[in-house]
């Protein structure tokens, strides 16, 4: 749908990004969103009485407590008058905000909002089914909450990557080129770093310990590779398939927020907007076809908004897994110069609540620091959907 009144993306901060059980583990994904929410408000020197709702993507909320966005929202001193809704999209749900946002701001229903995404893979429980009524006899069955509600395909019943391969073999992607993609999108993040190109999106986490207090202020999954075992790995998900450990996202914690107005709402305060939403767009195959919806998206995002292809600089598209970004380029005939250059989920890892918004915070700040105009973002979801995002930096 193209965005016909004028919205803009105010601030646009994210956490660093840390492996699972790793050195945000001690907090949970209301604690991780709410550093985010307060990067971007000090950022814009923004009060938190100045929001007026809050949209917060997040997937596993078992054992996250009530009403997450609202946690986040508290957590980050926006008022208690100031309503805050969570979302599951599942990997698209940190998206989805950035969409039920602009929808809210074009409706003139809210003048200044967060939107957002977290995930704490660390903190995800297991279920105990039979607890609930009494065990009365035999062993019992834990169940991964992380894998049931976060990894698995409710529809089909099988992990996300099973579903993948097949496509793999549909679409003739080879091992070899899933590896190469993967290699490509480490050492892209590891530039990144040495560059500091995301020293203006990632807001560092002071976290105590018993050493004192430590500072977490880079990604942290870029730099365990070991290419030398890429090509080594076994299949992950079917002995004779090609994904593997290496050319698959990983498993993580973190948080992305973005400060978001209209007209009205830039009004109202002093920082001046640092991107606009040209349009957005949804839409869904069969469940086992997830990984090719980020296509469908974006071909729906373009004849919406009237852009054609070839103007559109950049593209944030999501890494489930590498063969997600390499069936979009085949597709579209986009070249892979233009995909996620600074890596992407594969080397810098999927908190899958946070995702949605993590791709669209980078994109922001990798087109204005190159002076580019269009960005696409797109990411798929489980169950067969996707969503896309057009914005223009300014």
């Amino acid at each position: 749908m193209k965005v016909t009144t004028d919205i803009y993306l105010i601030a646009a901060k994210r956490t660093p990004i840390a492996s699972f059980g790793s050195e945000l583990a001690s907090l949970t994904a209301t604690d991780l969103a709410s550093e985010a929410i307060k990067a971007i408000l000090q950022s814009a020197g923004v009060s938190g009485r100045e929001v007026e709702e809050t949209f917060l993507g997040n997937v596993c909320a078992a054992g996250v407590g009530q009403a997450p966005a609202r946690q986040a929202a508290l957590k980050a001193g926006i008022s208690e008058k100031s309503p805050a809704t969570t979302i599951n999209k599942v990997c698209a749900s940190g998206l989805k905000s950035i969409i039920l946002a602009t929808q809210t701001l074009q409706l003139n229903q809210r003048k200044l909002v967060v939107a957002g995404g977290a995930e704490s893979m660390s903190n995800i429980p297991y279920y105990d089914r039979a607890a609930r009524w009494g065990v009365k006899y035999g062993d019992q069955k834990l169940i991964d909450g992380l894998a049931y509600d976060g990894l698995t395909d409710a529809t089909e019943g099988v992990a996300m990557g099973v579903l993948a391969e097949k496509v793999c073999k549909e679409k003739g992607i080879s091992r070899e080129a899933q590896d190469r993609y993967s290699i490509t999108s480490y050492k892209r993040a590891q530039k990144a770093w040495e560059e500091k190109s995301f020293s203006d999106e990632v807001c560092p986490i002071s976290i105590s310990s018993k050493k004192g207090v430590i500072l977490i202020d880079k990604d942290e999954e870029c730099f365990k590779v070991n290419f030398d075992k890429v090509s080594q790995l076994k299949p992950a998900f079917d002995p004779d398939g090609t994904i593997t450990a290496a050319n698959a996202s990983t498993i993580n914690d973190g948080a992305a927020a973005i400060l978001m107005a209209n007209n009205e709402g830039l009004k109202t305060i002093s920082s001046k907007p640092i991107a606009k939403i040209i349009g957005y767009s949804e839409t869904a195959l069969t469940p086992a076809e997830f990984t090719l919806a980020p296509i469908e998206a974006t071909k729906a995002l373009l004849k919406t908004t009237g852009i054609n292809l070839k103007e559109v600089d950049l593209f944030e598209i999501n890494e489930a897994f590498a063969m997600v970004p390499l069936a979009f380029a085949d597709a579209l005939n986009v070249g892979l110069d233009k995909i996620n250059i600074n890596g992407g989920a594969v080397s810098l890892g999927h908190p899958i609540g946070c995702s949605g918004t993590r791709i669209v915070v980078t994109l922001v700040h990798a087109l204005r620091a190159r002076s580019m105009r269009y960005g696409i973002a797109a990411i798929c979801n489980g169950g067969g959907g996707a969503s896309a995002m057009l914005i223009e930096a300014l």
